[in-house]
């Protein structure tokens, strides 16, 4: 950064902390070079400004874009809701036109949008979420101006900036997947109105911006989303700093009658504690003792905690750059703007279970990887960038929450605007090791073999640019080159996106499933179980991988089980249930398949007398079971579960029968049931347990007989 922004920053900064009417409860602004003397950062690391204002302002978003352009996206309305004509959303285009690494142009690329939020590269344009809608924009002569604006889907919730369509990331699959924190919303697209609204309520949303095809994904992220090298997505949801949806929406709507299941999976071990150096800010701590003070009162228990703990995670990323210790690849770093510092997880698979797990560092046990203690510094996001090093993105502001949570005494002295005339952007090296310089790379005019070989980058940012210039350029002369890769490539995260490049250049050859059923790499092992689906040929393997050693790929050949017919595949479904039925997410993509859930199913459990013994994952399975019973009542369906729960354990009676009597009363599909029914009924309600004669009751009540 020029040394001449610094300080004319400084002054500005400087001047205006002095202003009388500013209250002295809430400290004032530092200039860049305070604020970083505040830092208290990993012993391993430095960290140096790279742009701050006036060159950004309010910066919530940063991409390099792979033709040398930096974009980044600036919440001018923060924290307030977007007011049509007098939308303050921006984004800026930065230029570093002499290649010393520094920027030294800064453009608004476009304005006037509403609540923009986040921002991805798409041919010679950006996307951008800006609730209500998902635009493009381009710049088509020049200027550094986006001439085009034009709305790719609309209909998103547009109230409360935090809780708004964000987070774009472009997956190795060729699908842009982006956090809608399950706010309700009908989606239509602009370039296809044939196509019928999608409702996203509940939900995440993800888009195939080749195909046109767009759909409801999994989870309620806020704001960040990481999505590591096989695609797996990790979200951030203000005190939940790290989460995971296991299973796709697709698998998690296969029928209707599923009970009430969350599919996002909290996975840190380590809960909502963090340990935090600045001050807590005034207004914060009395909200908090009055929250307290009326809990106590209430005699509730609750406790409520005025700092050191969660509560404004933001901007979860990825880190797959080179630049960092190899130990550091992987790792998800997430900011706490409450809190103002970062936080950094280590990601492991956990055999058995379908989630993964998020812990901290060695090392980091009682302290962050980065923590101020100066109260305005807000990380809000974090790139990866294209030299191998993390790109912070700091708000910077007196005071970040939403004023609708805050008691109007205590915002009489709360200016929440003050801040909006300071931004900054840190870079994030290694100590260790010659320093490199700041990597600003133009991909415009490569080949598209020269794209292909850069499949196999150490750096994921190179990676996925070269993946999705493959994808936009359509170039279909590269496709024997990518099969080759495919073949043969060493690094499995370059067979990986070969293998989805030639889907995208729709010159996919289904053979190819089968080689990757087998790779090494467990990622491509679970995209060719997804594939596999539309084959029934590859039912075999997908029962094999069944047994897989790594639990997400043994996950996901329970997903795709339950899309085959028949009874090898149902046998294969129940084995995989007899052997995880204490995990959660495996009863969920058991039941929420059609034949995990059907009659069939059920009379097939009974005859390997699976639940002759009970145990909590068979307690909470049969009540389950028994509620979509209940709820779709399909032919001799009742029948068929009571003929199980004959031999069962008593407890695992009643709890079948209990979810049978909810499926019932929410049945759309009320029919009176058969007389075998009736008979087994009334002979446990007149003697058995009484936990069973009492559920017994409860289903006959909800039958009316």
């Amino acid at each position: 950064m020029n040394l001449k922004y610094l300080k004319a920053a400084s002054l500005l900064m400087l001047t205006l902390s002095a202003q009388p009417g500013i209250s002295q409860r809430y400290t004032n602004s530092r200039s860049p070079e305070q604020e970083m003397a505040t830092f208290q950062l990993h012993e391993g690391f430095g960290i140096e400004p790279f742009v701050v204002e006036p060159e950004v302002l309010s910066p919530i978003d940063m991409v390099f874009d792979g033709r040398g352009n930096i974009y980044v996206v600036e919440m001018g309305d923060y924290p307030y809701d977007a007011k049509p004509g007098n939308f303050k959303g921006r984004i800026r285009l930065l230029k570093d036109t002499n290649g010393d690494g520094k920027i030294d142009k800064s453009y608004v690329f476009a304005e006037g949008l509403p609540s923009a939020t986040s921002i991805l590269p798409w041919k010679n344009g950006i996307i951008v979420t800006a609730a209500p809608d998902i635009l493009y924009l381009k710049d088509n002569n020049g200027d550094f101006k986006a001439d085009t604006r034009e709305v790719l889907f609309t209909g998103f919730f547009a109230r409360n900036s935090e809780a708004q369509i964000t987070s774009l990331r472009f997956g190795p699959d060729n699908w842009i997947y982006a956090n809608n924190h399950g706010q309700a919303g009908m989606i239509t697209s602009k370039q296809h109105p044939e196509k019928a609204a999608v409702n996203v309520a509940g939900g995440n949303f993800r888009f195939r911006a080749d195909l046109g095809l767009f759909e409801v994904e999994s989870g309620t992220g806020q704001f960040g989303q990481a999505l590591d090298d096989a695609g797996h997505r990790f979200y951030t949801q203000n005190t939940l700093h790290i989460q995971q949806s296991p299973i796709a929406w697709r698998y998690a709507h296969r029928h209707d009658f599923m009970p009430s299941y969350r599919t996002d999976v909290n996975i840190s071990d380590h809960e909502l504690e963090m340990f935090q150096k600045s001050a807590t800010p005034y207004w914060r701590q009395q909200r908090s003792d009055r929250r307290q003070a009326k809990y106590d009162s209430m005699k509730t228990g609750y406790k409520e905690y005025a700092r050191d703990h969660f509560t404004g995670a933001s901007g979860a990323t990825f880190y797959g750059g080179d630049g960092f210790p190899k130990e550091f690849y992987g790792n998800i770093f997430t900011g706490e703007v409450a809190g103002n510092l970062v936080h950094r997880d280590v990601i492991k698979s956990v055999p058995g279970q379908a989630a993964f797990v998020a812990t901290r560092a060695d090392g980091e046990k009682d302290k962050e990887f980065l923590a101020s203690t100066d109260g305005w510094f807000r990380p809000a996001n974090f790139t990866s960038g294209p030299d191998g090093y993390l790109y912070l993105v700091d708000m910077y502001r007196q005071h970040i929450e939403t004023p609708v949570s805050i008691p109007e005494d205590l915002k009489k002295d709360m200016d929440f605007a003050n801040g909006e005339q300071y931004g900054r952007i840190w870079r994030i090296f290694p100590k260790s090791g010659e320093k490199r310089n700041v990597d600003i790379p133009n991909l415009e005019g490569k080949k598209s073999g020269e794209l292909a070989a850069l499949l196999s980058h150490p750096n994921q940012w190179w990676r996925l640019t070269a993946q999705r210039l493959l994808l936009e350029q359509q170039d279909k002369s590269v496709v024997p080159v990518l099969q080759k890769i495919f073949a043969e490539s060493p690094d499995a995260n370059a067979r990986l996106l070969a293998f989805y490049a030639l889907d995208g250049l729709n010159a996919f050859d289904p053979k190819m499933i089968k080689t990757a059923l087998g790779d090494k790499n467990p990622g491509l092992r679970e995209h060719a179980l997804v594939l596999a689906e539309k084959y029934p040929d590859y039912l075999p393997e997908v029962i094999r991988l069944g047994g897989d050693a790594n639990p997400q790929v043994a996950y996901q050949a329970c997903l795709s089980l339950g899309q085959f017919s028949g009874k090898e595949a149902m046998a294969a479904l129940l084995q995989t249930a007899e052997k995880n039925m204490e995990e959660p997410m495996f009863r969920f993509a058991i039941l929420s398949s059609i034949p995990g859930s059907s009659g069939e199913f059920a009379e097939m459990m009974g005859s390997r007398n699976v639940f002759k013994n009970t145990s909590p994952g068979k307690l909470k399975f049969l009540e389950d079971f028994g509620y979509i019973a209940g709820a779709r009542n399909g032919k001799s369906e009742m029948a068929k579960l009571l003929s199980v729960l004959e031999n069962a354990d008593k407890d695992l009676q009643a709890a079948g029968l209990n979810g049978l009597a909810k499926g019932i009363k929410r049945s759309p599909n009320k029919t009176a049931p058969d007389k075998n029914v009736t008979k087994t009924l009334q002979k446990w309600a007149d003697n058995a347990p009484d936990n069973v004669k009492k559920a017994a009751e409860s289903v006959r009540k909800a039958l009316d007989i």
